[in-house]
C-alpha cells in the first residue's frame, strides 16, 4: 500500500508519515540562524554564511583561467566545465548534454510542453504565437518593423530592438576572458566558443566542426557545388554573400570604409585594416616554422 504525503509546514517540503515526523522531532528545540542584512533564517550556520556572501560580495572561489570569481566552490566547478566542453548532465529523449543539471531541468520541461502554434508556410510549432507570426514573415518577406535612424526593417520587435543596441553603443555582454563586448547574446556565445574551442556543428559528409550554424550551412554549399551570390556585373558566383559584398563589389565602387586611426589610410576589407594596424603595434602573432622569423599576417 502507497504511504500518503504529508507536507511539513516549515521547510514546504513533502515526506512520508514517518519522515515527517522524524523530521518535526530533528527541528524542534533547534535554534533559527538569521541574517542580520535581509532577516532570512537558516538552520545550519554554513548556509548562513554562503548567504550572507551574496550581501558583501565575497567571492572566494577564482577561476584559473580568467579572473571570475564565484561565491561558492559549486559555482565554480559548474563553470569551469565551459573551458573543458564537459557536459555531464544529457537529454534522455533528444540526447543533448548540458553543463548544468538545472539547464537540463529547463530543457526537459520544454520538450513536455505542447506546441499549439503553427506555422502555415513551413508547418513549424512553437509555445507561443508571436515566434509563429515572426516565422511566418521570414516566408513571405514582410519586415514590419523599422528602425527611424538607419531605416532598416526587421521581421520582429526583439529584432529591432537588438538592433537599436548598435545606434545607442550598448553592449551588455562582455567576455571576461578577453574583454570583448557585444550587443547580442547569441554573437557573444559564438565569440565564447573561440576560447572553450567547442564546435557543436558538424557536417555529415566530411566530419568538419564549426563555431556557428551559418558557418556550417555555407561550408555545406562547398559539398553541393552551390554558389548562390552573383555579381551583376561580371557574373562571378560566391559562396558567401559578404565575399560578394563587402569585398568582390567595392572592386568596382572604390569604397574603402575601413579607416586607420593612426595613419589615416583606408582599406576595403576590415581583416585589412586589422593586419595594417600590427605595423604601427609591431604584433606579429604568426612564426615561419624552421626560419624562426615572425610576420604579421599568415
Amino acid at each position: 500500500m502507497e504511504e500518503t504525503s504529508w507536507k511539513y509546514n516549515e521547510c514546504g517540503k513533502t515526506f512520508g508519515k514517518s519522515a515527517l515526523i522524524a523530521q518535526e522531532i530533528t527541528q524542534i528545540g533547534r535554534e533559527m540562524l538569521q541574517c542580520d542584512m535581509c532577516g532570512k533564517a537558516f538552520y545550519k550556520k554554513f548556509k548562513l554564511t554562503n548567504h550572507q556572501k551574496v550581501h558583501t560580495g565575497e567571492k572566494l572561489y577564482k577561476c584559473s583561467e580568467y579572473e571570475k570569481s564565484y561565491i561558492n566552490k559549486s559555482s565554480l566547478t559548474i563553470h569551469q566545465r565551459t573551458h573543458k566542453g564537459k557536459k555531464p548532465y544529457g537529454c534522455n529523449v533528444c540526447g543533448k548534454t548540458f553543463h548544468q543539471k538545472s539547464l537540463l531541468s529547463k530543457h526537459q520541461r520544454i520538450l513536455t510542453i505542447e506546441k499549439p502554434c503553427e506555422c502555415t508556410e513551413c508547418r513549424k510549432s512553437f509555445y507561443l504565437i508571436r515566434p509563429q507570426y515572426t516565422c511566418q514573415r521570414i516566408h513571405t518577406g514582410e519586415k514590419p518593423y523599422e528602425c527611424k535612424e538607419s531605416r532598416k526593417t526587421y521581421y520582429s520587435l526583439s529584432h529591432l530592438s537588438l538592433h537599436q543596441r548598435t545606434h545607442a553603443g550598448e553592449k551588455p555582454y562582455e567576455c571576461h576572458a578577453c574583454g570583448k563586448s557585444f550587443s547580442w547574446n547569441s554573437v557573444f556565445s559564438v565569440h565564447w566558443r573561440t576560447h572553450t574551442g567547442e564546435q557543436p556543428f558538424e557536417c555529415k559528409e566530411c566530419r568538419k566542426s564549426f563555431y556557428q550554424k551559418s558557418a556550417l550551412n555555407v561550408h555545406q554549399r562547398t559539398h553541393a557545388g552551390e554558389k548562390q551570390y552573383e555579381c551583376t556585373d561580371c557574373g562571378k558566383t560566391f559562396w558567401w554573400k559578404s565575399a560578394l559584398t563587402k569585398l568582390h563589389q567595392r572592386m568596382y565602387t572604390g569604397q574603402k570604409p575601413s579607416e586607420c586611426n593612426e595613419s589615416e589610410k583606408t582599406f576595403s576589407p576590415k581583416s585589412i585594416l586589422r593586419l595594417h594596424g600590427r605595423t604601427h603595434t609591431g604584433k606579429k602573432p604568426y612564426e615561419w616554422k624552421g626560419v624562426g622569423r615572425r610576420t604579421c599576417a599568415r
